[in-house]
């Protein structure tokens, strides 16, 4: 598609819309760039030298894992160098563990380690009572209907492959 055929698209959307969908996008804007210090603060908590998206991998891995960095790969869409010095890294800290593949001698798994897990459940039960300080006023209706929101849109993304 061209800029032009994008352009002729959103000429054919309501403006009202078009209205509603710019102050989406720069409300989307200043929550992913707050979401991004958040994760850094995260990552910190767990260990001073965690790399960038050290603390997503982890994460991740903590509710998908123990898996092979392939996976990682596929799951958080970072390219396989990436993932593969991260891991190492991650792994040095001892926050991340590697064993052989039961199902194929050649390959490992990666998984993370009691250290990180319980580090992990450290920063989710900080983050939850920070959550509730920052919502104090919301009844609990409003926190579900905002995660329900929240929900539609990550399935209107994940059905369009975003």
């Amino acid at each position: 598609m061209t800029a032009t055929d994008e352009s002729a698209e959103s000429d054919q959307i309501d403006a009202t819309r078009v209205e509603a969908l710019i102050r989406l996008e720069a409300e989307l804007g200043v929550f992913l760039r707050r979401g991004k210090r958040a994760m850094s603060a995260r990552g910190r908590m767990l260990h001073p030298d965690l790399p960038p998206g050290g603390y997503m991998l982890l994460t991740w891995l903590a509710e998908h894992g123990p898996v092979r960095a392939s996976a990682l790969v596929d799951g958080l869409g970072i390219d396989k160098g990436a993932v593969s010095r991260m891991v190492q890294t991650i792994i040095d800290l001892g926050l991340l563990e590697r064993h052989p593949d039961p199902e194929d001698g050649r390959a490992s798994l990666v998984s993370v380690t009691v250290k990180a897990r319980e580090g992990l459940d450290r920063v989710a039960r900080e983050r939850r009572v920070r959550f509730n300080d920052r919502l104090a006023d919301w009844s609990p209706d409003d926190i579900d209907q905002l995660s329900g929101m929240l929900s539609r849109y990550n399935e209107a993304l994940e059905r369009q492959g975003s």
